[in-house]
């Protein structure tokens, strides 16, 4: 049998600020220039840290310049430029 699904009355007619629209059509305009890895999920990657040091892997997470790499030990973060495409 199938579950009716109630809208949380406390959000139901709340007014909507001209504010919150306006910052959320900013932030929509601007998201095309902000800045962006190269790489895309399932690109395989070399990454080279100082602190973690060198892993090869494969990109998992990509959000802004941070990219996600799983590797045999596990996901790592690192920052786009660490990274280098695997040859």
């Amino acid at each position: 049998m199938a579950k009716a699904v109630v809208r949380d009355p406390s959000s139901m007619g709340r007014p909507i600020s001209l504010t919150s629209v306006a910052a959320q059509t900013w932030n929509r305009m601007l998201k095309p220039f902000a800045p962006r890895s190269p790489y895309n999920i399932g690109d395989a990657v070399v990454a080279d840290d100082p602190f973690k040091g060198r892993r090869e892997g494969v990109v998992v997470f990509q959000q802004g310049t941070s990219v996600g790499v799983d590797t045999a030990h596990g996901v790592f973060f690192y920052d786009h430029r660490q990274i280098k495409q695997l040859d």
